[in-house]
């Protein structure tokens, strides 16, 4: 039986803050499903880019650039207990919204966690202190004595986000699939020896956008589906992935953070450098960019088993994101430029004519070799669906819908991420935005033909290492 979205009712005001190409697809979203009005919704962003959109539902629109300095001006009059903060922006502190709504009781959701602006490349802060890892051991550090407090969802859009509750449903339905029996883990311990026991070593989040448009990518030109700062900042950051048990081969270019739950590791090269093997059931086998993501830490801290202090399980976790032709073109282009950034930046929406964003986890190394589930979305269904939309942007949105219905049905949660919220409820809610939601096994292996054309240094005792995946 499909959630009533309608009940989940906003009791005060909606505060969005950033509105850009998931801004755009959400709002609809919200209008729609949410008991809302129109009046209850603002606004603010760093730029005019979204204001007819934001007129045409007679939503308030503002345009502040804020800042480590102005921030509490701004926000604190327009927020109030009862309130919710939706957090779509770049370059503005997640810790610091975080707070803010903590003190004035509002609750509060991001897709991604944010330093402010300049923090990613700070080089008086260690390449650890600056990373994915450790901003979200602040913000989980921040909840760990505020029980009760306003929930804040860190990292609920679709990568992070829904590929948290995926992980979930591919893990049950491949219990059922080689065991026969319906089984659901009632705790975090649970899913942990549960993916221990059915045998899984590696996580990825496999995605394949294959998204065309009518205008193509032009010389200095950045092209994305989504948005081109931010896609920039993170891949400019270092490659970040939850580390597994069973990894036997340490890469050479491979640190620890030395503190928190050393769920994690980095390397000293940024996503964007990194390239990994995988595979998804329509694009078949291929090579993704292994971009740091909240979810490689908080996937694989959550199926983490220990003792006395000692890993026991933990599978190795990352992305393997291989984006739209023309995104990988301005990739090669920004390389090549040293990672200085192209002076043109353009997001695509209404000239795509074609492609799906292929979106999910594999998970590897269980009896029926690799499984694949997720959400496989054209850019024709996007536009049925909802208006503003591509093929990308709806499934962040679907995400986001997801995260703010449970938040407002669970509002005393104090900080939680997707790993922690009900699974089957997210999915529920999200379904209708996602095109096919399908679970695809296949037996596809990262050495498959590697030894057609070049004898490779490979570990053939265990696929599923680490230095197998990774493109070196």
């Amino acid at each position: 039986m499909k959630p009533d979205v309608k009940h989940a009712r906003v009791l005060g005001k909606l505060l969005i803050v950033g509105f850009g190409n998931v801004g755009h697809a959400v709002l609809p979203l919200l209008l729609k499903h949410l008991a809302i009005r129109p009046d209850q919704i603002a606004i603010i962003t760093a730029s005019d880019d979204g204001e007819e959109i934001a007129q045409s539902f007679h939503v308030d629109f503002s345009v502040h650039v804020l800042t480590k300095a102005n921030y509490l001006q701004v926000l604190e009059p327009r927020l109030h207990q009862g309130d919710f903060l939706l957090n779509l922006s770049v370059d503005v502190s997640s810790m610091a919204l975080i707070e803010l709504c903590w003190q004035r009781g509002a609750l509060y959701l991001d897709t991604c966690i944010e330093p402010w602006a300049g923090g990613y490349t700070d080089t008086s802060r260690s390449v650890s202190q600056r990373s994915n890892y450790a901003l979200r051991e602040e913000a989980l550090a921040f909840g760990r004595d505020k029980r009760a407090g306003p929930t804040a969802i860190l990292t609920q859009g679709a990568n992070p986000g829904l590929a948290s509750s995926f992980v979930k449903q591919a893990l049950l339905n491949i219990a059922l699939d080689t065991q026969g029996v319906p089984i659901k883990p009632a705790r975090h311990e649970a899913w942990a020896e549960l993916a221990q026991r059915l045998g899984i070593k590696a996580i990825h989040i496999a995605e394949r956008d294959t998204q065309v448009t009518s205008r193509h990518k032009k010389r200095d030109e950045f092209v994305n589906t989504w948005s081109v700062a931010g896609f920039i900042a993170e891949g400019t950051q270092p490659s970040e992935l939850g580390w597994g048990s069973h990894e036997r081969h340490w890469p050479a270019d491979a640190a620890r953070h030395g503190f928190g739950s050393d769920a994690a590791i980095y390397l000293n090269r940024p996503g964007l450098a990194t390239r990994v093997r995988s595979w998804t059931p329509l694009e078949g086998c291929y090579r993704g960019f292994l971009i740091t993501h909240g979810e490689s830490i908080s996937i694989a801290d959550h199926l983490t088993l220990k003792a006395q202090g000692e890993v026991l399980y933990r599978p190795t976790v990352h992305y393997a994101y291989h984006p739209c032709d023309d995104t990988v073109l301005s990739i090669d282009e920004l390389a090549g430029r040293n990672w200085r950034p192209q002076l043109s930046r353009r997001v695509i929406a209404d000239e795509i004519v074609d492609g799906m964003d292929e979106m999910g986890v594999l998970l590897m190394g269980h009896a029926k070799g690799v499984y694949w589930y997720g959400s496989r979305l054209s850019i024709q269904q996007a536009r049925a669906l909802a208006p503003f939309n591509n093929a990308t942007s709806l499934q962040v949105a679907a995400g986001v819908l997801a995260g703010i219905v449970w938040a407002l049905r669970n509002p005393h949660a104090s900080v939680v991420e997707p790993d922690d919220i009900d699974h089957e409820l997210v999915l529920a809610i999200a379904q209708p935005y996602l095109g096919e939601l399908v679970g695809v096994y296949g037996d596809w292996t990262p050495l498959r033909d590697r030894a057609r054309l070049f004898s490779e240094d490979v570990d053939r005792d265990d696929s599923w290492q680490f230095k197998n995946i990774r493109v070196t």
